[in-house]
């Protein structure tokens, strides 16, 4: 018999957690404006709205942070955060900050102007708003199929190569602030990107003089999918495909609240030292002085442990496996998703599911609204509230995708969580022509509205 697989740890800390009543939890979505951004955190059963700053930290990650060194400038936990990143990533130059869309912030003042055109693999929404902020423009060069759930490909996070060479053949090479690659492609279903294909975007940035900057939030579960399903790498371990995906890019911005399991914490790498004193600029500005960023140095100290032990493969097999082992139980019950299931959440079809309910009215964020109902788990809609509205017309952006992601935080539910997940899901299915209507927008931001948007109930 086959043995299955199994966490690599054992369980020291438990928090306390408390199961709620429906009639408690409709007081309280009404209350929150049907935004579930707005619940407080002990109205939540199983939180699964983000997988971002939400993990559990190891003993030595904890220990790290009994001997972080805060020192202002020049600390020791900067430089032990520094030769773990040049150790992982092979970029030399760094600048730590204290979230990633902060590395976006700082970046991006550098590298993008208005006027200019940013494609890429379906920027997030941190992404896509730090360009649209600066009155640029984001092209989504995303492979066609990644928008058919039904399309079984080991790597639909894919850039379609000749998508984003007519992009860079139609735009003034001035005009062209840099590709951004998202690994995995969190906006496609958690997709992950092949190695053959970042070779590929690659080749065409060389071509066009053309800067390539890698998103890389979850770059180690995209690893474990180039090693699991792609040719050639099976035998290469998760750090040395790591070292070869990094090779691709010039520059990484990092989110390191999920692959590096910490709570807070970001950072920029990159080959340049031009572009590094640049840069710098920015980060004393927004974020601190250069070897520290907006992060203490207990911090540090987690993340450069969080790096090592989130390259390992037996724990990058564990996770992945509990966010497969949720979505094909999903699946299995005639629930349309996203497949194949992505690394760090499973994507609910909104359209499919509620497929009476237009999508001017948000049908994915009914369904996270019904979810918590019925279960009290949070997830978050990706979707028309998402895509915000055109900046230019301010119509409403309607993506292809009208998903409901469940994001899963790294070392935190068991598998009767996901069983409870499971559960929750079928019985919204089960009465979803009882929900006849979605929700309408009672007041939203300017930009990136989904994080405090207020909603009414149509019905």
């Amino acid at each position: 018999m086959k043995l299955p697989y199994c966490e690599p740890y054992k369980i020291k800390t438990v928090e306390t957690i408390r199961q709620s009543t429906r009639q408690e939890r409709e007081v309280w979505i009404r209350n929150a404006s049907y935004n579930l951004f707005n619940l407080r955190s002990e109205q939540v059963f199983i939180d699964l709205l983000t997988d971002s700053g939400t993990g559990a930290m190891s003993d030595k990650q904890w220990g790290g942070i009994m001997t972080g060194d805060e020192s202002y400038a020049g600390a020791s936990s900067y430089y032990r955060l520094k030769e773990a990143i040049r150790d992982i990533t092979g970029f030399e130059y760094f600048l730590p900050t204290h979230q990633g869309r902060a590395a976006e912030n700082v970046l991006f003042s550098v590298l993008i102007k208005e006027g200019d055109v940013i494609p890429g693999n379906a920027h997030f929404d941190t992404t896509k708003g730090h360009i649209e902020f600066r009155k640029a423009k984001a092209v989504d060069c995303t492979v066609a199929y990644a928008r058919d759930i039904k399309v079984i490909d080991p790597f639909k996070g894919n850039a379609d190569l000749e998508r984003l060479e007519q992009v860079l053949q139609e735009t003034p090479r001035e005009k062209v602030g840099c590709i951004v690659m998202t690994v995995t492609n969190n906006t496609a279903g958690g997709q992950p990107v092949s190695m053959a294909n970042l070779r590929g975007v690659r080749e065409l940035a060389d071509r066009y003089g053309v800067m390539v900057v890698m998103d890389s939030a979850r770059f180690a579960e995209n690893a474990y999918f180039i090693k699991t399903r792609e040719e050639g790498y099976s035998g290469k371990s998760i750090r040395e495909i790591v070292r070869e995906m990094f090779s691709y890019a010039d520059v990484m911005t990092m989110s390191s609240k999920k692959d590096a399991i910490v709570n807070m914490g970001g950072f920029i790498a990159m080959k340049d030292n031009e572009l590094f004193r640049k840069a710098t600029t920015f980060n004393i500005m927004f974020e601190g002085y250069i070897t520290y960023g907006g992060m203490s140095g207990r911090d540090m100290n987690a993340l450069a442990q969080g790096l090592q032990e989130g390259t390992e493969f037996d724990y990058l097999q564990a996770r992945i496996s509990q966010v497969t082992r949720l979505g094909e139980k999903i699946h299995t019950a005639g629930i349309p998703v996203q497949i194949p299931i992505g690394g760090h959440a499973v994507f609910i079809d909104a359209v499919r599911f509620f497929p009476h309910i237009p999508a001017s009215e948000f049908p994915a964020q009914r369904l996270a609204v019904e979810i918590y109902l019925e279960g009290g788990i949070r997830g978050t809609e990706i979707g028309t509230l998402l895509a915000d509205r055109d900046p230019v017309t301010r119509e409403n952006r309607y993506p292809e995708l009208e998903l409901v992601r469940l994001a899963i935080p790294r070392r935190v539910y068991t598998d009767n969580h996901m069983d409870y997940v499971v559960a929750t899901v079928q019985n919204v299915w089960e009465r979803r022509y009882q929900v006849r209507r979605g929700l309408a927008i009672r007041w939203e931001a300017p930009i990136m509205r989904h994080f405090t948007v207020e909603l009414d109930l149509l019905g």
